[in-house]
């Protein structure tokens, strides 16, 4: 693991001018010119920082724009991935837990880019995508220190179809219970 990287994903160490770009973009909400203007500023000086991919990913989603916000968890990926030693296509990344999931800043940032990226998935009805994301982190984090077997429990409910809803209960357990619970 980097350091270094694990500092950045804390929001740490960012070049200079990043900060106070990121800070603007927070203050100028209410303006999506402004907003994206500051986070392009951030995004120049240090294109693959975690703060800066987080910003975008939240200026995104909190915009309600799910592909422009999976366009940037994909990017998050490969950086997340560089950063583990891991290939940068996530479909590529071997099924092995991985140590750290539930202190390891780099380790929570990949898991978390991927729980984002399977959410992002099923909102934009891509439930093959979001089962196969899933299936990864099921591999990577068994003791779902991520919290991502609830939405494996929400896949399986959209694929049991209307009027099937007792079919695929509500998920009543955490851990690595709550990925036993759908098997």
């Amino acid at each position: 693991m980097d350091a270094d990287f694990d500092t950045a994903v804390l929001g740490l160490a960012m070049p200079p001018g990043v900060e106070a770009a990121l800070r603007e973009a927070g203050t100028c909400r209410g303006d999506a010119c402004a907003t994206m203007a500051a986070l392009m500023r951030a995004q120049a000086l240090a294109p693959e920082h975690p703060a800066v991919l987080i910003a975008f990913y939240r200026h995104y989603f909190y915009g309600h724009r799910p592909r422009q916000a999976r366009h940037v968890v994909r990017r998050a990926l490969a950086v997340g991935a560089q950063a583990l030693g891991l290939p940068r296509v996530w479909r590529e990344v071997p099924r092995l837990a991985l140590a750290g999931a539930r202190h390891d800043a780099t380790t929570r940032f990949y898991l978390f880019a991927l729980k984002g990226y399977a959410y992002l998935c099923l909102r934009l009805d891509d439930l093959t995508e979001a089962g196969d994301a899933l299936a990864l982190l099921r591999a990577l984090d068994p003791q779902d220190c991520v919290g991502a077997a609830v939405l494996e429990a929400v896949r399986r409910r959209s694929l049991a179809g209307p009027g099937e809803d007792d079919a695929t209960p509500a998920l009543q357990a955490t851990g690595a219970a709550a990925w036993a619970s759908l098997a």
